[in-house]
């Protein structure tokens, strides 16, 4: 039987080493793909169009992402139709994200997978882990959010600007605050006159 490879168990929630050879040399192509991108002028939008079909596992239709970007592997994110990033978004990629059709992200949202072990002689040694993070369809996640590994978020939810979701959020909720909590349902009553400003 072939042995695992660190790639191997990077996606499959192991830990791992992030310095082997084939992981550093992905990053970097990753990283010279993200430089040309972040490098267009404001009117290249054909140009930043191919660049994505480059970057990304999975990209739907009309696709926006406002330069600069930042991920670490493009290849483990998914998106779907009518996705739009604000300026200086992170995706630090390391396990699978993906994210649904009419997700809306304001400036400066991170999305991290990755974890690291909460025992210092452990965290010495530079392992890893990834944890998937999953967006539904329809959500708004305002600026500045921060959205934890392994985390899920349901359809139609709305996450507060600032906020930090370190646990899954059902549908059709708001989310606010520093850990993330419900705030509200979002109901058809109620969705009406529910303003979160981004």
């Amino acid at each position: 039987m072939a042995a695992v490879t660190e790639y191997e168990k990077m996606l499959n929630a192991q830990w791992y080493n992030p310095l082997d050879k084939t992981l550093r040399e992905l990053r970097l192509a990753t990283r010279q793909l993200l430089y040309k991108f972040n490098k267009t002028s404001p009117e290249q939008v054909k140009i930043r169009r191919t660049l994505q079909q480059d970057l990304f596992a999975e990209v739907g239709r009309d696709v926006f992402i406002e330069p600069p970007f930042f991920c670490d592997y493009g290849q483990h994110i998914r998106l779907g139709d009518k996705v739009f990033f604000n300026f200086n978004c992170v995706v630090l990629d390391v396990g699978w994200v993906t994210i649904g059709n009419n997700v809306f992200f304001g400036p400066a949202v991170q999305i991290y997978t990755v974890n690291h072990p909460l025992v210092a002689d452990e965290r010495r040694s530079g392992i890893e882990q990834a944890l998937p993070i999953n967006i539904a369809d329809d959500v708004w996640i305002g600026g500045g959010v921060i959205i934890c590994p392994g985390v899920s978020i349901g359809a139609r939810s709305v996450i507060a600007a600032g906020s930090v979701v370190t646990k899954d959020v059902p549908a059709d909720v708001v989310v606010a605050g520093n850990p993330g909590r419900v705030l509200r349902s979002l109901t058809a009553d109620t969705a009406a006159d529910t303003q979160v400003h981004r």
